[in-house]
């Protein structure tokens, strides 16, 4: 456990000049510094799912007249679902059927008459050539044969479209049969026995199948700030509502490059894969996922409390500082680090009088960070609030917003 015991220095603190000057006294927290293990994490919300889920439409309107397919239930591939009412499909076809042999019997006809206009065609020219007849006969008959060729091709056309139409009218009496595509659960059910479904403009999702739910994932929403902490392989834990006290394992599958962008705020779609073989967790699920980008064993800790703390003007001034000098060295670390470190100053308490100290930190899990170099050893007190109280300022020498202090009150700096 980490030693977050607060160390009150009070009037054994720094006295910024002789108490027979009047001058306030500062009174200082600190935290001790520990070793320990540190985990950086990133946390995000998702959302379970199947790995594949299918949805099973109607290419055909009508009314459904069978169901044979309820919630939760095992259905194989080819497994007829539902059915919808088949008689208007069914007189379609036959309709189609019908055309297509008047459309053959019509292109027979057309045949026979294209051989007789022929026949009559070669008559003709054999009695012009005898000049028994006028060239304007001959020309006729041969105009009768070509016109009864185009006839034959006109009528080939309308055989190939009556067998189009037919084709279609058996497919679409065929889409009346509504099958399962793959080897799944039946997730969820969206008509009833009677309803009628409309697939004019889009087709209708009649059934949700999920082609297993013993693995499953995790679509998360990881910031744009965290997302370059995350990569694939990396573990992943998360809970759901549903089991409070347990926690599910994962590793990361995926990160899309797609990126999402709502309120101005971007985030990345994060995969986790996770095996679910007592069937607890179900589609839909809300998933509070932890990633862990960076784990430290047994390296030497200080709190962010204290890498947050700003030294007020009073104690710079005893120091010989300036504010900007503190500034430059001052700042926490960010939460999930990895691998860089930054340069950070802390106030270490020492013989009763705080003295900054130059660090390098590292990984951090918000509230402790590792820290890399510095003059810093186990148990040392970093200052995490000083209190000023006391009497008054001296006369013209008084920091931003200490003039006018009443005597014995206090004021706290970070």
């Amino acid at each position: 456990m980490f030693d977050f015991q607060i160390v009150r220095a009070g009037l054994l603190g720094v006295m910024l000049a002789a108490c027979g000057r009047g001058q306030p006294t500062i009174k200082y927290e600190t935290v001790a510094v520990d070793r320990g293990r540190v985990v950086a994490k990133v946390t995000a919300t998702g959302t379970l799912s199947a790995l594949v889920t299918v949805q099973v439409g109607t290419q055909v309107s009508g009314r459904i007249a069978e169901l044979h397919a309820d919630f939760n239930q095992e259905v194989k591939k080819g497994e007829v679902l539902a059915r919808i009412d088949p008689q208007l499909f069914q007189a379609a076809l036959d309709q189609a059927k019908a055309n297509a042999t008047a459309a053959q019997g019509n292109l027979a006809r057309a045949r026979v008459q294209a051989a007789d206009a022929l026949r009559q065609a070669a008559r003709t020219r054999s009695l012009v050539e005898r000049k028994l007849i006028a060239q304007a006969d001959d020309d006729t008959a041969q105009a009768n044969a070509e016109a009864a060729a185009a006839q034959v091709a006109a009528l080939m056309g309308n055989v190939e479209q009556a067998r189009a139409s037919l084709k279609q009218a058996e497919v679409n009496l065929a889409y009346t049969t509504i099958s399962s595509p793959i080897n799944g659960t039946v997730i969820s059910r969206n008509v009833e026995l009677g309803q009628t479904v409309a697939a004019s403009l889009s087709a209708p999702i009649i059934f949700l199948i999920a082609e297993s739910l013993t693995s499953m994932q995790v679509d998360t929403s990881v910031a744009e700030a965290d997302i370059g902490k995350l990569k694939e392989g990396m573990s992943a834990s998360f809970t759901v509502d549903a089991y409070p006290g347990k926690r599910f394992k994962g590793s990361l599958r995926q990160v899309r490059n797609a990126p999402q962008t709502v309120q101005n705020v971007v985030t990345y779609d994060a995969v986790i894969t996770v095996e679910n073989p007592e069937l607890q967790l179900k589609p839909g699920m809300t998933a509070n996922v932890t990633f862990v980008s960076a784990e430290k064993d047994d390296v030497l800790r200080v709190s962010n409390s204290g890498l947050r703390f700003r030294a007020p003007p009073e104690l710079l001034a005893l120091q010989g500082l300036d504010a900007g000098t503190a500034a430059r060295g001052g700042g926490a670390a960010r939460r999930g680090d990895e691998g860089a470190t930054d340069a950070r100053t802390v106030w270490v308490l020492r013989e009763l009088v705080p003295a900054p100290v130059k660090v390098k930190v590292g990984v951090t899990d918000g509230s402790m960070t590792e820290v890399v170099e510095g003059e810093l050893a186990e148990g040392d007190r970093v200052v995490t609030e000083a209190i000023v109280a006391g009497g008054k300022p001296a006369a013209g020498a008084a920091g931003p917003g200490l003039g006018g202090a009443p005597a014995g009150g206090g004021r706290r700096m970070f």
